[in-house]
C-alpha cells in the first residue's frame, strides 16, 4: 500500500490491468450483485435533479420503483445506494438494441444535457473507496462479471490507475493523481510492480 494525503492506495491498483470491453460482458455491472451501486449524500440531489433529463430513456418498472422509494435506498449495511429493479438492475439503466446495458445519466451526460456524470462509485469502479475516520482506502475489486475487462487490459497493457485517470482526477484531483502516478513510476523502477 501506498499513501497519498489522506488515502491509502492499494497497490493492486498501481499493478493491475483492467479495460472495460462492453462487447463482451454487455453492461453486467450495472445489472448484477445484491444491492444498487453506492452514492454519497451529496449525490442524491444531484440524481433526483437528472431524473426529469433520463426518465424517457428507464424502463417503466424502474420509474415505477423510483416514485414509490426514490432513487437511493439504505441497504442492510445501512449504506446508500442506488435503488434497484426486481432486485437486481440499477435504476439508471438503459438497454440498447443488442441489450447492451447503459446508465442512462452517463448517456444524458455525454450527449451534454447534464454536468453530472454518475455516481463516483460507478465512475470509479473496480476501484471501491472505503471511508474511515481520518483517511479513506481505495481497493481494487474483483468480480467474475469483468474476466473480459481484465483481459483486455492486460492486452493493453493498461493499469487499472490509467483507466480510471478521469473519475480519480475528479475524486481527488490532478496533483493527487499525479502523486499517485510518480509513486507508481518509483515503485515500478525499484521493482515493486
Amino acid at each position: 500500500m501506498i499513501q497519498i494525503d489522506d488515502v491509502v492506495v492499494s497497490l493492486d491498483i498501481l499493478r493491475e490491468c483492467f479495460l472495460c470491453d462492453l462487447k463482451s460482458c454487455k453492461g453486467e455491472c450495472c445489472i448484477e450483485g445484491d444491492a444498487g451501486a453506492p452514492v454519497e449524500e451529496s449525490e442524491v440531489a444531484e440524481l433526483e435533479a437528472v431524473l426529469p433529463l433520463i426518465e424517457e430513456n428507464l424502463s417503466p418498472a424502474a420509474r415505477e420503483v423510483i416514485r414509490k422509494q426514490g432513487v437511493v435506498y439504505r441497504d442492510e449495511d445501512g449504506d446508500l445506494v442506488t435503488s434497484i429493479v426486481n432486485n437486481k438492475d440499477c435504476v439508471f439503466t438503459c438497454y440498447d438494441e443488442t441489450g447492451c446495458c447503459y446508465c442512462a445519466i452517463e448517456k444524458a451526460y455525454k450527449a451534454g444535457l447534464t454536468t453530472f456524470y454518475k455516481p463516483i462509485s460507478c465512475h470509479l469502479y473496480p476501484i471501491r473507496v472505503a471511508n474511515f475516520h481520518t483517511y479513506k482506502a481505495l481497493n481494487y475489486h474483483r468480480w467474475d462479471v469483468c474476466k473480459a475487462a481484465v483481459l483486455l487490459g492486460k492486452k493493453n497493457n493498461l493499469p487499472v490507475y490509467k483507466f480510471l485517470k478521469e473519475p480519480l482526477i475528479r475524486q481527488f484531483g490532478e496533483a493527487w493523481y499525479n502523486e499517485l502516478v510518480l509513486a507508481a513510476s518509483e515503485l515500478s523502477a525499484q521493482g515493486l510492480l
